[in-house]
């Protein structure tokens, strides 16, 4: 048994903290960087690709909508000219930086809204396959596990690493209960570590309804942005580790 764990990174902007990067690095596996439309600036996002090359955490270009006032969760509706451009753009920005920091970005995973809009818009999804295709073919594409894009984009030739969320709650259709409503977000460390490692061994999660769902995943991912994130990624990696399944990027060379 084997699973990535990844994170959202970057997040900080100026003087505004957001997340503890610097602890996270230190338990996942894969970082997802901010690429400066949702959130983080140019300096800070240098900081944390150095660091993450450092540790050796592979890292990823975490794409999204030009948002900075609502990072990136507000519903847009870009042309697809709009999309394929500002995707591009995002991951050229971030390789650059990661050039600079002596490392590389070896995927993509789409952020908030954009990721929860291209899980089932199939134009909205084509933009994002197709800005991929365009830099680098050969770049992973992370997505919802479950969900239409994830066929969509093999089809199209991109490899693509099937995604579960830890501190999330799920409906029963395997989508993510929305953030507006209550319970949409877990906080406690040990629950989540025991739902992770089910899923790792099982894989099965408990929807909120109490349904039991199958999910195929890859890669777990804990949010960088809660109050509790750095306890409960640690939780995680504990309970995992602990019940022999090895923590490993999926991607490497």
């Amino acid at each position: 048994m084997q699973i990535d764990l990844n994170s959202d990174l970057g997040e900080s902007f100026g003087p505004w903290p957001m997340g503890d990067d610097a602890s996270m690095l230190l338990i996942v596996t894969s970082a997802n960087i901010a690429c400066g439309f949702h959130a983080g600036d140019p300096a800070g996002i240098l900081s944390v690709l150095k660091e993450a090359a450092r540790l050796g955490v592979l890292v990823g270009a975490h794409v999204g909508y030009r948002d900075l006032v609502g990072f990136g969760r507000r519903t847009m509706d870009p042309s697809s000219e709009e999309l394929i451009g500002d995707t591009i753009y995002q991951i050229g920005a971030l390789q650059g930086l990661a050039t600079a920091a002596g490392t590389t970005v070896r995927y993509v995973k789409p952020h908030g809204a954009l990721y929860n809009a291209i899980a089932q818009d199939a134009r909205q999804a084509a933009d994002i396959i197709a800005a991929i295709k365009a830099v680098n073919p050969s770049l992973v594409l992370i997505a919802l596990s479950g969900a239409p894009i994830v066929e969509q984009a093999r089809l199209a030739g991109l490899t693509v690493v099937c995604e579960a969320f830890a501190d999330r709650t799920y409906n029963a259709d395997g989508s993510l209960v929305s953030r507006r409503l209550p319970n949409s977000v877990i906080h406690d460390p040990e629950l989540v570590a025991r739902r992770m490692l089910r899923l790792v061994k099982e894989g099965r999660i408990t929807a909120i309804d109490g349904t039991e769902i199958r999910l195929e995943a890859q890669s777990i991912c804990i949010h960088g942005d809660t109050p509790a994130a750095v306890s409960i990624a640690r939780s995680v990696r504990e309970e995992l580790v602990r019940n022999g399944v090895k923590l490993k990027s999926f991607t490497h060379g």
